[in-house]
């Protein structure tokens, strides 16, 4: 697994219920760019339309050497999904505070370029204020058993 872009933003603002594999719908010249890890995924999300999955703001730059056939970078692309998969996960997205995001881009062992999408739910800014103030006790915790051994 070769992975492009990571959303390590989405880790720290939202709270992951549940993740899966898609697939992209992509042309050409986007395959290209990602080869190049010409991708930004800060803003991205996913939003469900007809029963299937469609993943928005994802900018994929244009290829260098594309010209004509270069594409529209923030278009809209389809998530492969099964049917069901589909319209289970965009049902759950409708709920009260619930949202897919991508969290990883990658490419498998075969060479597709896949995406990592997730259930999330907003942290509030207590919660991440929390995390913070957890992860300092920890580190003050390690290192005070570094100096007594």
């Amino acid at each position: 697994m070769k992975i492009i872009a990571e959303n390590r933003k989405a880790r720290h603002l939202y709270q992951i219920i549940d993740t899966l594999e898609a697939g992209i719908e992509l042309k050409g010249t986007e395959v290209k760019s990602l080869r190049n890890h010409l991708v930004n995924m800060t803003d991205a999300f996913c939003r469900g339309k007809d029963g299937e999955l469609w993943l928005m703001n994802l900018h994929i730059s244009p290829y260098v050497f594309g010209n004509l056939y270069n594409h529209d970078p923030l278009r809209s692309r389809r998530l492969l999904l099964h049917k069901k998969e589909s319209i289970r996960w965009s049902s759950l997205s409708e709920q009260k505070g619930l949202t897919i995001v991508p969290i990883r881009l990658y490419f498998n062992d075969r060479g597709r370029a896949k995406v990592e999408i997730a259930l999330v739910k907003p942290k509030k800014l207590y919660d991440r204020r929390q995390e913070i103030q957890d992860r300092e006790q920890e580190r003050e915790l390690h290192r005070a058993q570094k100096y007594r051994e």
